[in-house]
């Protein structure tokens, strides 16, 4: 499966209300590891930027005075985006901004909508539902995962991808250290359960070892699930499941 993360900055909070994109980061993810490959660009959005906007990402309208027109990247930009799974914090943010965008462009009504083309994974979502209660903005998740974001003063769509790239991988694999990140008190929860730390293995680890089960260990299995069985009246769920294996296994003939 092909990923890509992305993230938008934008003039304002409402596209709605004519708001633009101003500028695009987005980063290739395959196979779990990040390729190198990227889409970055800076859009001259044909409007002033909020002031509020502009103390987010600090890019001023001089700065993007001599800039492209959406007009001009877009077809570069949705062939990068096309056909893959998008991971995007906040997705409906940045979906409507380039929907927004791509509705503009009459004269090229193929682009339709944004899930004409890709699937996408909201992170925020995600977060909310391993972490109801807490705070699950992107630098929230930086520390809570321990992904690095110290150059991160400022908001910028490219390099926001990349931490979002790395929270995503953090999120979806690794192993949890023994250790539990705000055992000095600096955890975000405040009274609410630690967070372990998460780290992710190195892919060019050895292969765990296998332990099976002894001969007598089996049958001390199968004699307790022969008395969870009996006590509920009926196949414990594990038999249930061995059985289903069993039904669905390919016989010769």
């Amino acid at each position: 499966m092909r990923y890509v993360v992305l993230d938008t900055e934008t003039t304002g909070l409402e596209a709605r209300e004519g708001h633009r994109i101003i500028e695009i980061g987005c980063v290739e993810v395959i196979g779990r590891r990040l390729t190198g490959r990227h889409f970055h660009v800076y859009i001259n959005p044909e409007r002033e930027v909020d002031e509020g906007a502009l103390a987010v990402h600090g890019i001023s309208n001089e700065f993007l005075a001599d800039k492209p027109l959406f007009r001009d990247v877009v077809e570069e930009f949705f062939e990068f985006i096309k056909g893959a799974e998008l991971i995007i914090h906040n997705a409906a943010f940045d979906i409507g901004f380039i929907n927004h965008e791509f509705a503009r462009l009459k004269d090229r009504p193929q682009l339709g909508e944004v899930l004409d083309h890709c699937s996408v994974l909201d992170t925020l979502l995600m977060a909310r539902e391993r972490h109801p209660g807490q705070r699950n903005s992107l630098d929230a998740l930086c520390k809570r995962y321990g992904v690095d974001n110290s150059g991160r003063e400022l908001h910028g769509a490219l390099l926001d991808a990349e931490i979002l790239a790395d929270v995503y991988l953090a999120m979806t694999g690794g192993q949890t250290s023994l250790s539990l990140a705000g055992q000095n008190g600096e955890g975000e929860g405040g009274n609410g359960p630690q967070v372990a730390e998460i780290r992710r293995l190195p892919a060019d680890r050895p292969l765990t070892r296998v332990i099976r089960a002894s001969e007598a260990e089996l049958a001390l299995h199968a004699a307790r699930l022969a008395a969870v069985a009996k006590a509920a009246g009926g196949p414990a769920l594990w038999q249930q499941l061995e059985q289903a294996a069993e039904d669905a296994a390919p016989t010769l003939h």
